[in-house]
């Protein structure tokens, strides 16, 4: 084995694969590629996807010349807009869309009709959908007038379109579909279209996610306000 040219026999001999030219046999190992983790907050009318056959814009356009090559972790709905995390690491994104995690996901629905806070308990209970119960994590109301509620509803996994149909099953379809939260992952303040790096304390809290049954932390979050379609 050779380490930038020159070459390395001694017992515990040390190289860093993302800096260091290492080769095997005189053939060079492919580089590694730097993990990148961007947080989106996807526009209306964009799909969550790296291309589209029809022409449709996509995701990965608002982030062209940012570096590597970055997919979505799960998805939002073509009309459905908000926080969106985009990698190229793709043992972390198959570990945070396991059902097993439940991790929460925090939207802001604006739903058609009033709903009222005695409306909540059936709100609370769920629903059955064509692919099982759909019971929400928690659900307030953050606006309510005669024609439209706004309300906050959390859902621990991302099954498709889960969200939209939950509401329309109980009468109230959905008008305009916001995520404001993934897991520790906030929207808070950006703007439709833009993206940034996450930080290193965003990053340490997504890789010590574990399943709701064995983590303090995940508890926490259920209780605050695969692929998925929503």
């Amino acid at each position: 084995m050779t380490v930038n040219g020159r070459v390395r026999l001694e017992p515990g001999a040390q190289a860093d694969p993302r800096v260091d030219v290492i080769a095997v046999d005189g053939r060079a190992l492919p580089a590694i590629e730097p993990k990148t983790y961007l947080l989106l907050h996807k526009p209306r009318g964009y799909l969550s996807s790296a291309s589209d056959p029809g022409g449709r814009p996509v995701v990965l356009d608002l982030v062209r010349g940012r570096g590597p090559r970055l997919f979505p972790v799960g998805r939002l709905d073509y009309d459905a807009e908000g926080l969106l995390l985009l990698t190229n690491d793709g043992a972390l994104a198959n570990r945070l869309l396991h059902p097993r995690y439940g991790i929460p996901r925090v939207y802001e629905a604006e739903v058609e009709g009033r709903v009222s806070p005695p409306d909540l308990g059936r709100w609370r209970r769920g629903v059955t959908l064509s692919d099982g119960p759909a019971v929400p994590a928690a659900v307030t109301i953050l606006r309510a007038g005669p024609r439209a509620t706004r309300l906050r509803l959390t859902f621990g996994e991302g099954r498709n379109r889960e969200v939209k149909r939950y509401c329309q099953a109980l009468g109230h379809p959905v008008r305009r579909l916001v995520r404001v939260a993934f897991g520790p992952l906030r929207l808070g303040r950006l703007r439709a279209g833009e993206s940034r790096p996450l930080t290193a304390p965003e990053l340490l809290a997504l890789r010590g996610l574990r399943g709701p049954d064995s983590s303090p932390t995940m508890q926490g979050l259920l209780t605050e306000p695969r692929q998925e379609l929503l």
